[in-house]
């Protein structure tokens, strides 16, 4: 039965080092001391992103770590043990959070919102599961996801602009400038958690700065200018060292839901790349378990927003770890799940993690927010998106000034689109209505627009 569920492991040779050019496989594993160890190294590839996630969106980041293990653990068993991934808390949603709180809502809102997308992400997946991923490619071509994908993304930038770089622009600046670095220049495994060390200078900077000039007069969190800390440590001195964190039940309510639902497409877009990546990776094709995959996904997601966490995804830090070890065991996963639960068991660790200063935020979601965008460009790329043909320009044009410039439509007087939900209405829509009126040359994806404007791609 532990076979069948994916929970037995033959050990890879000696179980110490694999031989030269061997790769672990997932159903194998090294010596349980050196699989914990790999379980340890996915925490901390994954950390970074997970625990910037819910301090973005407002939630509590010990139930977010623990949800993200329990959440890998349901993966694992869904998936037979194939598919070796871990699911830390998705930044897709940080727009939508701030999208939410914007228009009044609170973490229970936000959390019912999500919920409600990782439901539908968990019947996507069982779709594609029994009719077959052409179904993904057909609703949601690579014009319409890349266009979802980079207006999620950008539709943050006033969240940085406005909340986060006002509070301390100067270390703001310089916490930019050194994850901008560690990005770059950094390799391996380091490159991996380059957002992660950003945080940790900017945190000690904003310790040092504190010592160095004494408080900053600037806006704090809520938005009114005062004198205050940069960086207030008094939560972790109160903060116990083990306890269960807070949890909370979701409320749900149509506006923040279909505001929320849009970032089922980057998802699927996502989980599908993750799925063959790994396929690829380990030479086992695993297009049999996409469907599976996202419905997994899904149900992770469910499961922790319904105790107040936020969603999760499949991580590509992790899928790098795997790919610079070459190591892909679903024990070393299991063992991050576990390291995952025990983190969340230490309000002190969520002390601290909320204590970020605003100013360090806002030089690392910068970065963050413009490469979630920059993601939808590198879609168009991967699958030769022609922007010079009108179809797929005017429905993405459209889409994107709409969603990133925060264009709403008043439907009633109690309802009304806007942003991220109505730019991908606007995408999603209008594509598949163009498509279905065009003459057929337009559909032969070939540039129509006038010459002159792409003659600068060519070489002199």
């Amino acid at each position: 039965m532990g076979g069948g569920l994916g929970v037995r492991w033959k050990v890879h040779g000696d179980g110490r080092v694999p031989a030269p050019g061997a790769v672990v496989r997932p159903d194998e594993r090294l010596s349980w001391p050196r699989t914990a160890g790999l379980g340890a190294q996915h925490v901390v590839a994954m950390f970074g992103a997970s625990f910037v996630a819910p301090v973005l969106m407002g939630l509590d980041p010990n139930l977010a770590i623990m949800m993200s293990g329990l959440a890998t653990m349901l993966f694992l068993l869904a998936t037979r043990g194939r598919v070796p991934s871990y699911l830390g808390c998705s930044l897709s949603f940080v727009g939508v959070a701030a999208a939410i709180r914007g228009q009044g809502g609170g973490s229970a809102t936000v959390t019912g919102a999500i919920l409600v997308v990782g439901a539908v992400l968990l019947l996507v997946g069982l779709a594609v599961q029994k009719f077959g991923a052409q179904i993904i490619h057909a609703v949601m071509p690579p014009v319409v996801t890349g266009a979802v994908v980079m207006l999620i993304g950008f539709n943050l930038a006033p969240v940085t602009a406005s909340t986060y770089w006002p509070q301390d622009q100067w270390t703001a600046l310089l916490t930019m400038l050194l994850t901008g670095l560690a990005v770059v220049c950094l390799r391996g495994f380091w490159s991996r958690i380059a957002i992660f060390l950003g945080l940790v200078a900017g945190y000690l900077m904003s310790w040092a700065f504190d010592t160095l000039f004494g408080r900053i007069h600037s806006p704090d969190a809520s938005g009114r200018t005062v004198d205050h800390w940069r960086l207030d440590l008094s939560g972790v001195g109160r903060a116990d060292w083990f306890g269960l964190p807070s949890v909370h039940g979701p409320d749900f309510s149509w506006s923040p839901v279909l505001v929320a639902l849009p970032v089922v497409i980057a998802l699927v877009a996502e989980n599908a790349g993750h799925v063959k990546a790994v396929g690829e990776m380990t030479g086992d094709p695993l297009d049999d378990k996409l469907g599976t995959a996202i419905a997994a996904d899904g149900a992770g997601s469910v499961l922790s927003t319904a105790f107040g966490g936020p969603a999760t995804t499949t991580y590509s830090e992790n899928i790098g770890v795997m790919a610079a070890t070459r190591v892909y065991s679903t024990a070393a996963y299991w063992a991050a799940a576990c390291f995952a639960l025990l983190f969340g068991l230490c309000p002190k660790f969520g002390a601290v993690v909320a204590a970020i200063p605003g100013g360090v935020l806002g030089g690392i979601t910068v970065i963050l927010y413009g490469m979630i965008g920059l993601l939808g460009a590198q879609i168009w790329i991967n699958n030769a998106v022609d922007m010079r043909n009108p179809l797929n320009l005017v429905p993405v044009a459209a889409g994107i000034i709409i969603g990133v410039g925060g264009v709403t439509l008043k439907v009633t007087d109690d309802f009304e689109l806007g942003g991220i939900a109505l730019g991908t209405l606007v995408v999603l829509t209008g594509y598949h209505a163009l498509k279905a009126l065009a003459p057929p040359h337009l559909k032969t994806q070939q540039p129509l627009l006038d010459e002159g404007t792409s003659g600068y791609d060519e070489p002199s």
